[in-house]
Parts: structure tokens; sequence; C-alpha cells
């Protein structure tokens, strides 16, 4: 079929090879401390090759599938966020000088390109989420700017969706629909083999200098059958429909109470969420006193601290902070940036230690409404 191709595992090596040749740093998942990550990757060797995940509320394991699978499991532990917004971002140095004045030097923000492989199609989404947020408003965050700038994309189907997936819920999954160069469909129907999609121009280029064959019907049909079956065995589900509304006729809801009783504000679920941008500003010095820094680390609107506004907190209880938390992720997000704040990867369910569940407190709300509708 025109335009789709299948590549084998030596045309997946091939594919990494081109994308090195033109300079990419290749950022996908590694397996690093127990988990699938996104790391470095320089072959094929470093991609989570026959391994598999369990994730659940407040649980995360990995598995051997016994199989060769590259793809084989569900979103990794961290998102590409990390790639284009780190957690740590060195602002600015300042250095007292022999005359005693103090030299200021900005730090430069001249990446490599990257190139994103394997990465989902709900962390894509998100990607598209922060570009919105971050590259398309008035105020540019020049720094992400850079990072994202260039970027090569190689996206993946996920055909093992966990536990704790609900992209099916958001229309963000579990197959890339935009924004990517390249999307592959991992095939394991006794030929594995990858189904190859450009979406560029620039896909196109580097997928001409892979060796593959052109896809046939059976071929298209064997992927279609693996998203088809990914859809099938979400792990979760969230009703979308008058959300935003829900979340705001709930502000008083005692539920929050309820949630707040078992939350531990840890900010788990917000380090890890694909689309979460709240950030601080620390200042550190040396011992000496001769060199200072100013660095933006990432920030949570679970710390009592995020909204303090002089001696005060606006939100000075752990209910306020969930509430604020899933209210603006799913409503006011909407109305900030016309899209939802949530792309249904689960990681705050799966790395929540008291196991909290964003789509069951949803679904409570849901019914409360609903009873009280009904008198």
């Amino acid at each position: 079929m025109a335009g789709v191709s299948v590549l084998d595992l030596a045309g997946l090596g091939a594919l990494l090879d081109a994308l090195h040749s033109r300079g990419y740093t290749v950022l996908g998942p590694t397996v690093r401390d127990g988990v699938i990550t996104t790391g470095e990757v320089h072959t094929l060797e470093d991609l989570p090759r026959g391994v598999g995940d369990e994730q659940d509320a407040g649980h995360y394991r990995l598995r051997e599938r016994g199989d060769d699978a590259i793809f084989g499991f569900a979103a990794p532990m961290q998102s590409a966020k990390q790639v284009f917004f780190p957690a740590d971002e060195l602002i600015w140095r300042g250095r007292r000088t022999p005359d005693g004045a103090f030299d200021v030097g900005h730090a430069q923000s001249d990446p490599a390109p990257v190139a994103l492989f394997g990465v989902r199609s709900c962390d894509l989404a998100a990607v598209g989420v922060h570009d919105a947020v971050l590259d398309r408003r008035e105020f540019v965050d020049t720094r992400y700017q850079a990072r994202r700038d260039g970027t090569f994309v190689v996206a993946a189907s996920c055909a093992e969706p966990a536990g704790t997936c609900f992209c099916v819920s958001m229309d963000t999954g579990p197959k890339p629909t935009g924004g990517y160069d390249i999307a592959l469909t991992e095939i394991l129907d006794g030929e594995h083999r990858f189904l190859a999609e450009a979406g560029t121009p620039a896909g196109e280029e580097v997928l001409a200098e892979v060796p593959a064959q052109p896809a046939d019907y059976d071929d298209v049909a064997a992927a279609d059958e693996v998203i088809d079956q990914a859809r099938s065995r979400m792990g979760r589900t969230m009703r979308t429909d008058g959300l935003r509304d829900l979340l705001y006729a709930s502000a008083q809801s005692p539920h929050w109470e309820d949630v707040a009783n078992r939350c531990l504000a840890c900010t788990n679920c917000t380090m890890v969420c694909p689309t979460c941008f709240c950030t601080s500003v620390e200042d550190v010095s040396d011992l000496t006193g001769d060199i200072d820094e100013r660095h933006r680390v990432w920030d949570s609107c679970f710390s009592q601290e995020y909204s303090r506004l002089h001696t005060n907190f606006v939100r000075s209880t752990t209910a306020a902070r969930y509430r604020q938390w899933a209210t603006h992720k799913l409503a006011s997000w909407q109305d900030q940036f016309g899209m939802s704040g949530c792309v249904g990867c689960g990681r705050c369910i799966a790395w929540c230690p008291a196991g909290i569940d964003i789509t069951a407190e949803v679904a409570v709300l849901r019914g409360t409404a609903l009873r009280e509708a009904k008198g």
C-alpha cells in the first residue's frame, strides 16, 4: 500500500542508525532501576526487548514476556516531558570577580536535535498539550522552544495497555493520529514485523533509507487488529461528556474530603504527569558566597508552599489541593487552553502510594450529581 511499509528487526535497527547519522540524540524506552523509562537509545539492545509491565493503582512491576516484543509494555514510568521541560534547569549563574563586582551569565540553551523513538500516543498528545501551553501563547517559553524545535518523532502504537490506562476515553490512543514523522505498529503473529507509516516528508525521507518491504492488505489488517485489541483492553474508563461542568458544579462536594483522607499530598501524581507544568525558582550559593545560581525546578499544586501568598496559603488543605488539581486538569484547562489537561496515561493512578484513582473519583462525583438531579 502506498506510503506504508513493513520493517523487520534489522530494519528497525537501520531506522535507529538513520536517525543517528542525521545527528539526532535518540531518546526512547529503556529499562533502568526496575522500570521502563525514557533514556538514550543507541542500538536495539538498549530497548526493552521481551519486557512487559504490570500497572494498577499503586502498583508497578516489570515482567518477562517470553517473546521478542520491543514495545510490549504500556506507558513508561516517565514521559517525554523531561526531554523538553527538565525537572531542574539552570537559568543563570553569577560569579564574584576579583575586583569585587558580580558577573552574571545566562545559561545557554543550544541543545542537540532530539529524536523521540517509540513514543506512545498518549505521551505524544501530552507533548502537543505542552506545545500549546509553552510554545504557542503570547509569552513563549524560549527554553522549551529551543529543545522542541527540530524534534523528529517515531511514535509507536500501544498494544499492551495497562490496568491504569484510559487513553481511549480521552481520545488520545492507542494509535497515534498525528504529530509524528513515522508511526510504528508492532505485529507479533508468527512473523515479527513493524508496520511503518510516514506522517511527514521528513519521515518519508528517512524511511526511504531503511530496508523495508511494501505493506500489503494482510499487514495493514494485522496492525488494525493490534489496535482494536488494545482498545478493548483498557484498564480504566472515564466519561468525558459534561465533565467540565460536572467539576465546576462539584466544587463544594464533600467527596474532596474523602479523597483528602487518603491522599498523602506527596506530589507523585504531578511529578509523573506528562502535562503538569508547575514550576518554582530556587536560588543557591556555594559555601564561599562567590557563586550564585538560579534554577527553575518542577513544583506541584499539591505542595502547600506552592499556594503561599505573603503569609497565607490559598489552598491550605489537602482537599482543596486535590480539588484544584483535578478541576484544573479536567475542567479549567479547557477554558485556558481549549483542551483537556489529561491524556489518559494512568500514571497518576499507578504511582500514587495510596492508590487514588482519578477515574473512580470522577465517577463518584458523577454519581452524586445524578442522584441529586433525581432528588
